[in-house]
């Protein structure tokens, strides 16, 4: 076919040499040039969400199965386990969080979405509200849930849910990873998690930076279905928090029953000031009788499987900024 082509295109060249016009062979004669010259490289099309990579494709977010019946034996709160006091605690608990996050409450809240779990000092049950609390929104019919562990400093999610450590939050404030690349969908329909990250030596500054802001707009903004849970640093012990603190349009300090000193927790709740929703939840309360509970959490923290004992009544102290 080629050499029909060249054998074409000569013979027209001939006959303009010898002054012969054959209007009707021009367009064969642009079509035989064209068709044995190189071809030209088409521009490059830039892949959606890429940066303008050629060719590049969206990251997918990982999928990963979380062993439900290991979590349920750790006093977890998995999807199908059976009716428990303390699945009926967090159903309390989450629904004004809820109520909150769709502007559905006594007033407007900037960034409702976004819920920091936090606590004034360590080992007084954060992570393991946060999780819980996310497992039960998870069970919602209208809602999904995004649970990022923001405890940089001391990053425990991953640990508890029985997965390994890996990229996440900062290593997208850091501009190495983007959220989609980084974050985990489970085996629990509705939930996905964001896990801390590569530890940084300047995790506090990356928390404040701009990168984080435009994050946590685009987070807040982007599904309104979404409710997005922050397992946090404690209050007293860290820089991180009250960092994060700032970006959050509700906050639940975590409050050990019979542990935590009011002093500590009025200093906590002072560096919070600034959020528009702040209740606080007992946890580790024992019940009178031999229904109580108590018993021990095994991931390491020590914490009460009760973890929500008498929410409903702390968290309606908490919003106005009393301690119960």
């Amino acid at each position: 076919m080629s050499s029909l082509i060249e054998q074409a295109a000569l013979r027209l060249e001939q006959l303009r040499q010898t002054g012969v016009v054959l209007p009707e062979f021009d367009g064969a004669a642009s079509t035989a040039e064209a068709a044995i010259k190189p071809s030209q490289p088409a521009a490059p099309v830039a892949g959606p969400q890429t940066g303008g990579d050629p060719g590049a494709q969206v990251p997918l977010s990982r999928r990963v199965e979380l062993d439900l019946d290991a979590l349920d034996a750790a006093g977890i709160l998995t999807p199908h386990a059976p009716r428990s006091s303390m699945a009926d605690e967090y159903r309390v608990i989450k629904r004004p969080l809820i109520s909150n996050a769709l502007n559905r409450g006594a007033a407007m809240v900037t960034h409702g979405n976004l819920i920091m779990i936090t606590s004034a000092l360590a080992g007084e049950g954060k992570t393991y509200t946060s999780v819980n609390l996310a497992m039960s929104i998870a069970s919602e019919l209208d809602h999904t849930v995004m649970l990022v562990d923001a405890d940089v400093a001391r990053p425990s999610v991953l640990r508890i849910l029985g997965l390994p450590p890996g990229r996440g939050l900062l290593d997208v404030l850091e501009g190495k990873a983007d959220v989609p690349s980084v974050l985990l969908r489970t085996n629990v329909d509705k939930l996905t998690i964001l896990p801390s990250g590569t530890p940084h030596p300047r995790a506090t500054e990356l928390l404040a930076s701009d990168a984080m802001t435009t994050l946590l707009d685009e987070l807040a903004t982007r599904y309104p279905d979404r409710i997005i849970i922050f397992d946090s640093p404690p209050l007293l012990l860290t820089t991180e928090s009250r960092v994060l603190a700032t970006h959050m349009g509700q906050i639940v300090v975590v409050v050990q029953a019979g542990r935590t000193a009011q002093s500590d927790l009025m200093h906590a709740l002072s560096t919070i000031e600034s959020c528009p929703v702040r209740m606080m939840m007992l946890n580790k309360a024992r019940a009178g009788g031999p229904a109580g509970y108590g018993y021990g959490y095994g991931y390491g923290y020590g914490y009460g499987k009760s973890g929500a004992a008498d929410a409903a009544e702390a968290g309606a102290l908490a919003e106005s900024g009393k301690p119960a």
